[in-house]
């Protein structure tokens, strides 16, 4: 006669709660992740008195339910009680326990550009208290430091439209539903700007310039004549190869320290040959190897404009 209940059965089945903390800077964006994760399926709740987090989790847990939904806890420096020591300690605490699977999401632009928002919306900082607003965003972003380095995810939104960081909150989330590495590669020009949430960029400026070939300008890296040119320049071969095996080298490494989220960015002038043909190239080899990465082409739609190109006939 076994020992096991039908009670202790159904709770040996059920999977950690999943809890995301959301955190940042005021005005970096903190609302626009809440609001996507609850169109991903998420329980949300911003805002949240952190000294009541021990007690929230213990009522999700009681409920004993194999339908949980994942939990986002959104806090912020306007929240009671909000002491950042004492929100590592609790941290501590939860990531400890078997029965929880806790991250930590953190929020942070520059203060700039936190200026230019605040300005725009003629909204008042939380921290001014009558003073400039950078001071009171400096004293914020003080504040909230130790915060920033512990956590496990942190999204600059210095230079991210809002549709920006809903498509980054969404490459987190939405295909991450067992805590499986999200992967996306990436390509990029960097005449209009380095990617600012990529982990690795690779720049493929060394290699032959399409543009400047009659018949290929107009094409584009996904163009079979396009990806024969700069396969047939000596330098791409080894260059992709020492990459390809550097990042089956570095990859399950990421994977077995529970890193989430990994970007990997090729780079070209105007991203619209090199880097698109180097970009669909890893993937798929990164596919062969297992991975399921999600491409995607930041600037392929941009017009191949000369005044971008020009003086750049020597790989740059």
């Amino acid at each position: 006669m076994t020992s096991d209940s039908p009670s202790e059965s159904s709770s040996s089945a059920i999977e950690p709660q999943r809890i995301l903390l959301v955190t940042g800077l005021s005005g970096a964006g903190k609302s626009t992740a809440l609001d996507v994760l609850e169109d991903l399926g998420w329980e949300t709740i911003d805002n949240f008195p952190v000294r009541l987090l021990n007690r929230l989790v213990a009522t999700s847990h009681q409920a004993l339910d194999h339908q949980r939904r994942p939990l986002a806890i959104g806090f912020d420096s306007r929240t009671r009680g909000f002491v950042p020591s004492d929100i590592i300690d609790m941290l501590k605490s939860l990531t400890g326990r078997d029965d929880l699977s806790v991250s930590f999401m953190f929020i942070d632009c520059a203060d700039a550009e936190l200026e230019r928002r605040y300005n725009e919306t003629r909204r008042r900082h939380p921290m001014t208290h009558g003073r400039p607003l950078l001071e009171g965003i400096g004293a914020e972003r003080e504040l909230l430091e130790p915060l920033r380095r512990w956590a496990d995810i942190v999204i600059d939104t210095s230079e991210l439209s809002a549709n920006d960081l809903q498509g980054h909150v969404r490459d987190l989330f939405e295909h991450n539903e067992t805590g499986a590495m999200t992967l996306t590669v990436s390509s990029f020009g960097f005449a209009r700007g380095m990617p600012p949430l990529a982990d690795l960029v690779f720049d493929m400026r060394f290699l032959d310039n399409p543009h400047w070939i009659d018949g290929l300008r107009e094409l584009t890296g996904q163009d079979a004549p396009v990806g024969e040119h700069i396969q047939k320049d000596p330098a791409f071969s080894a260059a992709f190869n020492q990459i390809h095996d550097l990042l089956l080298t570095l990859l399950p490494r990421y994977q077995a320290q529970g890193k989430s989220y990994v970007h990997i960015a090729f780079g070209c002038t105007g991203g619209r040959h090199r880097s698109v043909f180097t970009a669909e190239s890893m993937a798929q080899g990164l596919r062969d190897a297992g991975f399921s990465p999600t491409v995607r082409h930041r600037n392929l739609g941009s017009r191949a404009a000369d005044e971008i190109e020009r003086g750049k006939r020597q790989g740059n």
